[in-house]
């Protein structure tokens, strides 16, 4: 291995794994310097004990690796069942906002100070119970404002009003921040208003830019100093760029750091979604989308669901990667690198027998819905 990749100070990409533990090929891909996680799915999940053993032994190879999920609550969840809390879509949130108040001496849990509490207490839940088994953070809360009209966002939003989503997402974020967790606001600067889904389409939002910083990126500058990472949406907003969010310096660097202030870490979308597989009217190879994600502004990349079978996307990334390192093609940060290790817990987890008996998870349990 050439020693500048071997001294590497950046460790970018956010890979996962085929099965419920480590194979021979995903520790050899895991220990290379220019992986600095995993993202976890449902295909990694047996129980509890298989889970906490998975994420024991991916610490003991290396203890800097970032073990993320997906587990914001309602349809996606990664974790439901032996023990795991079912946790509500977070429009539950938003309604029982709306909902009228019912008065201190009602069970009735209703308006914006019940909702509040509600989300802390979710954030709570939802964070002790994965670092309890291992898990480093999850890509939560969701941050898109619900039009009505976008299917894979729908109740994943905590409803149409910036105001009330950012009021909502800064309290699911202290619950968070209580078990020890990071948090990701996704998807910037706004994916709600599209119709269309860029897993598998690459959607299109003719809206001004006054008018996206106006309604659906008012929570990134509302909440810029809670907000631990960004994850920016497989959207095209012609009217700023002819990049998605994700691909472009005028939305990461100009707008969401520059005009933002936005000082966490920045992850791209999943690199496999249609969205992010043509740039500039070409459709585009995972590393040279990974190298166009890094140039925007993006500190870490993801590749979602390419090591089942044999797994040869991922290596390919690993090694087109390394080869555009060598080349110049993008430059490995400090200052990236910093941002994806402020994302690991900084205290030690609450065990899962321990955190059952918890007076504060308990409390907690009582507000989710």
């Amino acid at each position: 291995m050439p020693s500048t990749i071997a001294s590497a100070i950046h460790a970018p990409l956010i890979i996962d794994i085929a099965g419920t533990s480590l194979s021979k090929v995903d520790k050899q891909r895991l220990q290379h310097p220019l992986v600095g996680g995993l993202i976890l799915f449902a295909r990694n999940w047996e129980n509890r004990a298989q889970l906490t053993a998975l994420c024991q032994s991916i610490k003991k190879l290396r203890p800097d690796l970032l073990i993320c999920v997906d587990h914001e609550g309602g349809r996606v969840q990664r974790f439901k069942t032996d023990g795991f809390t079912h946790l509500p879509p977070m429009r539950a949130l938003g309604e029982m906002w709306l909902a009228e108040p019912a008065g201190t001496a009602s069970s009735k849990k209703a308006g914006p100070l019940d909702a509040t509490q509600a989300a802390s207490a979710c954030g709570y839940v939802l964070g002790a119970e994965l670092r309890a088994c291992g898990v480093d953070m999850s890509f939560t809360p969701v941050l898109d404002l619900d039009y009505g009209s976008s299917g894979v966002i729908g109740d994943r939003s905590f409803g149409r009003d910036p105001r009330v989503v950012s009021l909502l997402a800064k309290s699911l974020m202290h619950g968070l921040l209580q078990s020890g967790m990071a948090n990701c606001g996704k998807h910037f600067p706004g994916h709600g208003f599209v119709a269309a889904d860029s897993h598998t389409e690459i959607p299109v939002d003719q809206r001004s830019l006054k008018a996206i910083l106006a309604d659906d990126a008012a929570p990134y500058r509302w909440l810029g100093s809670v907000t631990s990472s960004v994850m920016p949406a497989h959207v095209i907003y012609p009217k700023v760029d002819k990049r998605p969010a994700g691909f472009s310096s005028k939305w990461l660097g100009d707008i969401l750091r520059g005009q933002l202030g936005f000082t966490g870490a920045i992850f791209s979308d999943d690199l496999s979604m249609e969205g992010a597989r043509r740039l500039d009217g070409q459709v585009v190879s995972y590393t040279q989308a990974a190298v166009a994600a890094l140039q925007a502004g993006c500190d870490l990349v993801l590749l979602c669901n390419q090591s089942v079978g044999k797994g040869e996307p991922v290596d390919e990334l690993i090694a087109g990667l390394t080869e555009a390192l060598l080349k110049n093609e993008w430059h490995a940060s400090e200052t990236s690198e910093e941002r994806r290790r402020a994302l690991l817990p900084s205290k030690p987890a609450v065990g899962w027998d321990a955190l059952m008996v918890q007076p504060a998870y308990m409390q907690a349990l009582d507000w989710v819905l």
